[in-house]
Order: structure tokens, then sequence, then C-alpha cells
């Protein structure tokens, strides 16, 4: 789930630069590519359900790798 929209640098001042994300167990990461510019533009609204996809985990069990696949057609999960 989108928890945040971190700022963009360089290239991409003025749009996203990574999303803050937050998986059901409770551990945050960000995700930074995978995105058109349109999607920086218009990124994913807090509270949306996202896809990704990653290669491994590091010891901590954090994603490695993270790129953003999609925004889901499904709502959030109610804590």
């Amino acid at each position: 789930m989108v928890v945040g929209h971190l700022p963009g640098r360089g290239k991409y001042t003025h749009m996203l630069g990574a999303l803050l994300v937050e998986t059901p167990d409770g551990r945050r990461f960000r995700i930074g590519t995978g995105f058109t510019d349109r999607q920086r533009r218009h990124p994913p609204g807090i509270g949306s359900i996202i896809s990704y996809r990653y290669r491994g985990e590091t010891r901590k069990g954090f994603p490695r790798f993270v790129s953003f696949l999609r925004v889901r057609d499904e709502e959030p999960a109610r804590q």
C-alpha cells in the first residue's frame, strides 16, 4: 500500500522521486524505479494498492532491486 510520495531530484524535480510503501506485515520501503514520466507527474494516491517486482531480499527481509509494475484494482485492506 502506498503511504507516501517522496520528491524527485534533477530530471524529476517537481515530480515523484519514489513511493514509500508498506507491506501487510508493516515493513516500509521505497520504490523509485519503473514509473513512466506521466506516472511521476500523477503518482498513485496514498492508500493505493500496487504491484511491484523485486529480486531477492536483504538480510532483514526487505525486497531488493524493487521496480513498480502497476496500480491494482482493489480496495486497501482495513485495519
